[in-house]
């Protein structure tokens, strides 16, 4: 019985259909784990005033009224950060 000469084009689809050593897919880098501290208490100072006249007087109550609004959006923000903390 003769034998037929290899084909190369037969062993070459033979190679194609066989399993291959490849690199894994790539899997996304890991996220980092962030986590949310609320922002610690700190004093809100308020600003020591002696007014002798009354624009003084007035000046020094714009400068408390606005010492204590911006205390008060401090408190704010911590407790909203508390309350969406798990």
């Amino acid at each position: 019985m003769p034998r037929l000469p290899p084909l190369p084009g037969a062993a070459l689809l033979f190679l194609l259909t066989l399993p291959a050593c490849s690199t894994p897919p790539r899997q996304p880098a890991p996220r980092p784990l962030l986590l949310q501290r609320c922002p610690a208490v700190t004093a809100c100072p308020l600003p020591a005033l002696a007014p002798t006249t009354n624009q003084q007087l007035a000046d020094s109550w714009q400068q408390h009224r606005a010492a204590l609004e911006s205390c008060a959006a401090q408190i704010d923000h911590i407790i909203h950060c508390q309350q969406n903390t798990p």
